[in-house]
């Protein structure tokens, strides 16, 4: 585990550095993209040096300024920050994958990233629609080979235009599908999934940690309840009275208690909130340690509860692969069969 006390920032696989806590960016549609920017300079003020977004959010110009001006005032250096951007599904064919990430970079006003993952482990009809949809209003998927793709993200790296490289939504089978590609020239440095204490991944975790693969954990403290992308009736993390009992303990807030657990997981966590109060409050969690008996109790919390809906379109468990459409695309990978599901619900080929 990094030790927490002298260091911010936890080893990849390929050497280079990555600061245990992040700025999230994703914001709601009805957000003002200019906010993104003012949370982004907020947020570097504050001590933030991990900045995560993705074409997906939309926001990468603003956020991208926001950066160049905190360098401009002598705030940070280029090489202080580490940015993370992520490949969208629309763009997964390997020819679209280093077109897409000198998109990113001419909007951000930068020469490299120092991290660009695969966003979802499934393709969208390729084109400019983030949720390319058919006529009956259902997502149109292709078929690419997440092998193939990976090796176009091999060469961005290849390209000094991105200094790591890693994944997002991928399970255990996943993984193992690009950990055991033949010819693979660069692991998977990290895995960015949803985690919080309702779904703590333990298993995933421990997989990660066996090959030396960094878990980052979005949705850390519950979600932003966007209703694009979580069920409004999904219970609130942050009321959760374990988490709250704990926080009065140690006189900090439910969302302190719920980033400082993973980080003691050797989780990099995210957080995310374009509340000035709420981000300063978010990166005060190196002063304070969870006990054991503090970790145990939410450890207990995990009830495998998902609040991203569009993960439905992936996931079963990861027991299993599950790649979903209503025409099953089966990956081969050697493995127990895929069972197809469409919004969570098994497909009748």
């Amino acid at each position: 585990m990094t030790d927490l006390k002298q260091s911010y920032s936890v080893r990849l696989n390929d050497g280079h550095f990555m600061p245990v806590l992040g700025f999230g960016t994703y914001a709601p549609d009805h957000t003002p993209k200019s906010q993104a920017a003012e949370a982004t300079k907020v947020a570097i003020d504050v001590g933030f040096r991990h900045i995560d977004s993705a074409y997906l959010y939309q926001n990468e110009e603003e956020v991208g300024q926001a950066i160049w001006e905190k360098i401009a005032d002598g705030t940070v250096k280029r090489e202080d920050i580490f940015y993370t951007t992520k490949l969208w599904a629309t763009f997964l064919r390997p020819e679209l994958v280093r077109p897409a990430l000198e998109s990113s970079l001419k909007k951000l006003g930068l020469d490299y990233v120092d991290l660009f993952i695969i966003h979802v482990p499934f393709a969208m009809k390729a084109g400019e629609e983030l949720l390319p949809k058919n006529a009956s209003g259902e997502i149109i998927l292709e078929t690419v080979d997440l092998c193939d793709t990976w090796e176009a993200l091999e060469k961005c790296k290849d390209a000094g235009l991105t200094k790591s490289i890693g994944v997002s939504n991928f399970n255990h089978k996943l993984l193992e599908l690009i950990l055991n590609k033949p010819g693979l020239k660069y692991k998977p440095t990290c895995n960015q999934v949803e985690c919080h204490p309702y779904l703590n991944q333990s298993k995933l975790l421990e997989f990660c940690k066996s090959k030396d693969i960094v878990l980052v954990a979005y949705s850390a403290l519950g979600s932003q309840r966007d209703p694009q992308w979580v069920d409004p009736d999904s219970p609130h993390l942050l009321e959760e009275p374990i988490l709250k009992s704990i926080a009065k303990k140690h006189s900090r807030s439910p969302g302190q208690v719920a980033l400082r657990y993973q980080l003691q997981r050797g989780v990099v966590v995210l957080a995310k909130s374009f509340s000035e109060k709420r981000i300063k409050e978010n990166f005060q969690i190196f002063d304070f340690e969870l006990t054991p008996e503090d970790v145990k109790a939410i450890d207990g919390l995990n009830r495998n509860l998902r609040y991203d809906k569009l993960q439905l379109l992936w996931y079963q468990d990861d027991a299993g692969l599950c790649l979903l459409r209503q025409s099953c695309w089966e990956l081969q990978t050697g493995a127990v069969p895929i069972q197809p599901f469409w919004n969570g619900l098994p497909v009748r080929e």
